[in-house]
Parts: C-alpha cells; sequence; structure tokens
C-alpha cells in the first residue's frame, strides 16, 4: 500500500525521518473550498493552545494524527510496544517513548502509563485514535484530571453513547431518528426470553436481536 512504499522510499534515503516528516509538510490538495476548511480546523486548533499532542494508538490511526499535527505545526509524541519500535508511526513522531510491557494491557491500555509519559514529555493533550482507550470513560475523567486536554467526546458522551441501550434511549429523548425496536432490560434468562417474545410481537419479523454491551462482533 501506500504507507509500505513511503517506508521503501524513506529507506533510501539517509534521514528517513526528514524524509517522513517532508511528505507532512506539504499544502493540502484539492479545492479552496477544502483549503479554507483546513485553515478553519487549523485556527480552532491553535486557539486551544495545543503544543504538544501525545498519540494513544499505534499503526495507520496514530500515522493519520501524527501527520495532522504535523501540519498543524503542533508537536507529536507517540507511544509504542516493542515489538512497534521499527513502525512508520514512531518514525513520524516528534518524540517516540518506549512502552514497558509485553501484553497490550500493560503497554496501549496502561492508562497510568501513558499519563506518565504524557506529563514527562510535556504534553498538554492526549489523542486517543480509535479502539483501545478511546471508549474508556474512565481514561477520558483521568486525563483531564491530570490536567491535559482530551482529544474526543467528553466522559459523559462516552457513558452514554457506550452502551447501546442507553445511547438508544438519548438519541429517541433527543428526538433523534432510531431503528424500531424495544430495549429488553431482564437479566434472567427465562425473564429475557419472555420479555423478547412478547416485543417480537409488537416490533415484528424478521427480529434481530443485539447485546447491550456487545463489542467484538457480539
Amino acid at each position: 500500500g501506500l504507507l509500505t512504499s513511503l517506508a521503501k522510499c524513506a529507506h533510501q534515503t539517509k534521514d528517513r525521518k526528514a524524509f517522513l516528516h517532508s511528505l507532512t509538510s506539504a499544502q493540502p490538495i484539492g479545492s479552496q473550498k477544502a483549503n479554507k476548511r483546513f485553515q478553519i480546523v487549523r485556527g480552532e486548533i491553535m486557539a486551544n493552545k495545543l503544543t504538544k499532542v501525545l498519540v494513544a494508538n499505534r499503526g495507520e490511526i496514530a500515522c493519520r494524527i501524527l501527520r495532522a499535527c504535523s501540519e498543524a505545526g503542533i508537536a507529536s509524541v507517540a507511544i509504542y510496544a516493542s515489538n512497534d519500535a521499527k513502525s512508520l508511526f514512531v518514525e513520524l513522531a516528534d518524540e517516540a517513548v518506549q512502552l514497558s510491557g509485553d501484553t497490550i494491557a500493560q503497554t496501549y491500555l496502561d492508562q497510568q502509563q501513558i499519563l506518565r509519559i504524557a506529563a514527562a514529555t510535556g504534553s498538554d493533550a492526549i489523542h486517543p485514535g480509535f479502539g483501545f482507550l478511546s471508549e474508556r470513560a474512565d481514561f477520558a475523567q483521568a486525563v483531564g484530571d491530570a490536567g491535559i486536554q482530551w482529544v474526543g467526546p467528553s466522559p459523559a458522551a462516552i457513558t452514554q453513547m457506550g452502551d447501546k441501550m442507553t445511547a438508544r434511549i438519548t438519541m429517541r429523548n433527543a428526538g433523534v431518528p432510531v431503528i424500531p425496536g424495544e430495549e429488553i432490560e431482564e437479566v434472567e434468562e427465562e425473564a429475557a426470553l419472555i420479555a423478547i417474545e412478547n416485543a417480537s410481537h409488537r416490533v415484528g419479523y424478521p427480529l434481530l436481536l443485539k447485546a447491550s454491551s456487545g463489542g467484538g462482533g457480539k
């Protein structure tokens, strides 16, 4: 893919990091309208007085965030597990700090370790990307409590939207159209099956069942 090709080209230069950053320093390509939109976004970022963003993610999503930081003139910090040491996102960052630990839980999901790195590097914002800690309301809250800006939804919004039933109810109360259906709150299996059968007569077939706290394809 494109990132692989860029990485191969970078290997052929004496300064891979300078090469990679040169790719992100170019002006946005597109219409004048697109360029204006970029300038507005950049203005909003600079208005928040961000100087350094720690990207609490890896891979392609980290690359995208790091490039955006470069375009906006904001310093960036990457965190990486030992097996990601030679990944492209590590090269794109202005600073890169290796995480202690071997597993995902010990590295990219270790909230306290990430907060310590943010403090040590002087980062004034953390961008979680998607996946990993991006949907953890407790982490978003911990980032704010540490005096660091959280680039993402508020802890309250994450809590409300993280549970499918709560999200449906919240959206419906706000007047947002949702797919017709009902929320089954019974926990005990037999009671839940009875409630589902009763609801099926009101909702109609075909019927789709979805775990309220699913994830992972549930």
